[in-house]
């Protein structure tokens, strides 16, 4: 019975790897960019690595260095990280209705793992979802994004000073790229976009607070605010049904 365990969860892994690959060239491009966007940036390469072994979340990383460039603090850089990633409370929610019962320590490792593309490919897969299968999807994708960072970094370090200096507008480059996509998919992106940068410029230029709180308060206010017109529209389409 031991053997067949162990062998049904090494097939399981395998699995788990095959299904991982497409994410892990995937992230080849995005790790690579933000390797070299933390050299320009300041940051070690040992530093850069450390990031994406602790932290592995793409949008967060790219966010926490537009922070460091700006000098903003540490309690500051780790409370809007938390915001931005606070979906991932949603998405191990669901996932924990599907993966295979386990001990919690298992799940607290692989739960690590859990990206927006391992959480979707994990998430549409017909069968139920197994550990081995978790830590072969994972394996996969966690090694790209750690290892492409350091190559990124690397390359970012041979680079001309001067275009390496060059490479900070790159920075803002890529957060447009992600933000377009999503704003032409969803008015409320752009609305929530817009409220940020006014509620971040008005705390910026009156110097009601830091650069750092600023960013993290516009946030906040800004989600908070969309939401709440969310829940008056939800009410609103709510009357007009009785009606």
């Amino acid at each position: 019975m031991a053997d067949f365990a162990i062998g049904r969860e090494s097939s399981e892994f395998k699995k788990g790897i095959q299904a991982g690959v497409s994410i892990g060239i995937g992230y080849f491009p995005i790790a690579l960019t933000f390797g070299l966007l933390a050299k320009t940036s300041g940051l070690s390469i040992y530093e850069t690595v450390l990031m994406s072994l602790i932290v592995f979340a793409g949008a967060a990383q790219y966010i926490s260095l537009s922070l460091i460039a700006y000098g903003t603090g540490i309690f500051e850089i780790i409370l809007t990280t938390f915001i931005v990633n606070i979906r991932h409370f949603l998405m191990s929610a669901t996932l924990n209705e599907k993966v295979e019962k386990d001990h919690l320590l298992n799940k607290l490792v692989y739960a690590f793992g859990i990206t927006d593309e391992t959480f979707s490919v994990a998430a549409t897969r017909e069968n139920s979802v197994t550990t081995g299968y978790m830590f072969g999807i994972i394996s996969v994708s966690y090694s790209s994004w750690v290892v492409f960072s350091g190559v990124g970094h690397l390359i970012g370090a041979s680079l001309p000073q001067t275009l390496q200096d060059s490479m900070g507008v790159a920075l803002y480059a890529m957060f447009i790229g992600l933000l377009v996509p999503s704003m032409k998919k969803s008015a409320k992106v752009i609305f929530l976009a817009v409220l940020g940068a006014v509620f971040n410029s008005i705390f910026t230029l009156s110097h009601i607070m830091a650069q750092g709180w600023s960013i993290v308060s516009a946030t906040l206010l800004s989600a908070i605010i969309m939401e709440i017109v969310e829940v008056l529209k939800g009410k609103h389409r709510g009357v007009q049904n009785e009606e």
